[in-house]
């Protein structure tokens, strides 16, 4: 059994029940509604659609990513179906390749259904769509990346309720995390917490390190800032291919899908 024969498996069971339908329709309602209403798309001529559309598919995806990845390994461990898995003649990596290539295609989906407005901004203007395409491929990965989270939390539990409660907390972290308020508010406490930790260090007088003190905050927001997906999806929503961006998507991925594989090859030893 190869990863195709799992991919397709997968992929039929998301479209043999009504769960994908009503994920995929309702990432088109909120993802148009919020477009058309709060990104004051037809007032702003936003013909690149960085802000009226594509700003809003994170914040989709935080909710919406683990509700479709939720099952991939919980529902195998409810039921049992992963000891009868490892009976197969096929290989850890390639059940989980195939799953997450499966969940990964439901999502591809849906953004394609999302083409009609790249008609209408074409319509409208002349739209960059060189622009446009990077958002679509920087969207894609940022909805890969929730959904490589949620397989690896989905590995931990056979609960669905728990995975998909903790894969969206891990979720809502990542987008929060490089966002400009979030990280406005990161650097206005990050020097305020460093020195309250400094000052539990006796004779220690914060005014003779203050210089450190800041380099430490201002490491602390970089830091913050550098594990959330916004700083990388920020670049491709502008239209511009930078080689950190995509290795960064590319690495966290990979490194979740290898931590799934750890955590299952361990159940299965």
């Amino acid at each position: 059994m190869s990863s195709l024969t799992i991919y397709k498996r997968e992929l039929s069971s998301y479209f043999s029940q009504p769960t994908a339908y009503a994920i995929i329709v309702i990432f088109l309602a909120l993802s148009m509604g919020l477009t058309f209403s709060f990104g004051n798309f037809m007032r702003i001529g936003d013909a690149s659609l960085e802000w009226s559309f594509f700003f809003w598919h994170p914040w989709i995806y935080m909710l919406l990513a683990p509700a479709v990845g939720m099952k991939l390994w919980a529902d195998e461990q409810r039921t049992g179906t992963i000891e009868l898995l490892g009976t197969f003649p096929v290989s850890t990596w390639s059940a989980i390749l195939g799953k997450f290539l499966a969940a990964a295609t439901v999502w591809l989906v849906a953004l394609l259904l999302t083409f009609p407005i790249v008609i209408t901004v074409n319509y409208l203007g002349d739209p960059d769509n060189g622009a446009i395409i990077a958002g679509y491929i920087g969207s894609f990965l940022v909805c890969c990346t929730f959904l490589a989270i949620t397989m690896l939390v989905s590995a931990c539990t056979r609960d669905q309720v728990v995975c998909l409660i903790v894969s969206v907390t891990v979720c809502v972290m990542m987008v929060l995390c490089g966002y400009d308020d979030f990280k406005m508010a990161v650097s206005k406490s990050a020097p305020s917490f460093v020195s309250f930790l400094v000052d539990l260090i006796p004779f220690v007088n914060i005014a003779n390190i203050q210089t450190g003190i800041d380099q430490t905050a201002g490491t602390i927001v970089e830091g913050v800032t550098s594990i959330g997906v916004w700083e990388h999806f920020r670049s491709l929503n502008r239209g511009l291919f930078r080689l950190q961006d995509l290795v960064w998507f590319g690495s966290f991925i990979v490194l979740c899908l290898l931590g799934t594989s750890a955590i299952l090859s361990s159940k299965r030893a």
